[in-house]
């Protein structure tokens, strides 16, 4: 969590750099996601789906769908690997749509709000082959002047490249840009390359701290 000190610093700054840029995350911030929105369905108690959460369909197995392995191959290897598990790690991707229960309005709000006044970029770690899935449920993501995902760059966040790769597609400076994210690996290594940054919370306290620096 970024200290007290530091939200003054980034306060301190907030007026005397213009920012241009305002960097999203989309899981957690923009979308609700969570895979207990499908197993629950499946599971007959919360602690055997906790069980299998926490060590079958793990997220470190998700994060490397995220990273551009096909979700055909990720399936098979995870089959494979738990074959007394075979169907419920079929169910991951083969109803992952069930895993969005929907966005997140307060943010989702602030969105449309930013866009008449700053250049809107995405920056996530998302497996190209769902998001489409999202991109077509959800029309705020065509607000977005640019998207770069984990699944097509083939790097995850925290990597400080798949950061570059969004400043340098697009033109943005990072001295110029707000980032906003739920997880503060991600937040510190935006920090890291000179951005401002926001560790996301709810839309309430985003809409707080935009309040407070004026964005």
């Amino acid at each position: 969590m970024l200290g007290a000190a530091k939200i003054i610093i980034f306060a301190a700054h907030f007026f005397v750099m213009k920012i241009e840029n305002v960097i999203f995350d989309f899981g957690g911030v923009l979308v609700d996601w969570n895979p207990r929105y499908l197993y629950k369905e499946y599971f007959d108690n919360k602690d055997d789906m906790e069980f299998f959460l926490h060590n079958i369909c793990t997220d470190e197995w998700n994060l490397e769908q995220d990273r551009g392995r096909s979700l055909s191959d990720g399936t098979r290897i995870l089959q494979e690997k738990h074959p007394e598990y075979f169907d419920q790690i079929g169910l991951y991707y083969g109803k992952w749509e069930k895993m969005l229960r929907g966005d997140f309005p307060g943010t989702v709000n602030l969105l449309y709000r930013l866009k008449e006044k700053y250049k809107l970029y995405g920056l996530s770690n998302w497996s190209a082959e769902t998001f489409k899935i999202a991109y077509s449920r959800f029309p705020f993501f065509k607000l977005f002047d640019g998207i770069v995902l984990s699944g097509e760059e083939h790097l995850v966040k925290p990597d400080l490249r798949i950061y570059r790769v969004l400043l340098n597609r697009y033109g943005v400076k990072a001295e110029h840009s707000l980032y906003i994210d739920d997880n503060i690996s991600n937040v510190t290594a935006a920090e890291a390359l000179g951005m401002y940054v926001i560790h996301y919370k709810n839309s309430q306290q985003l809409e707080d701290m935009l309040n407070f620096h004026s964005v």
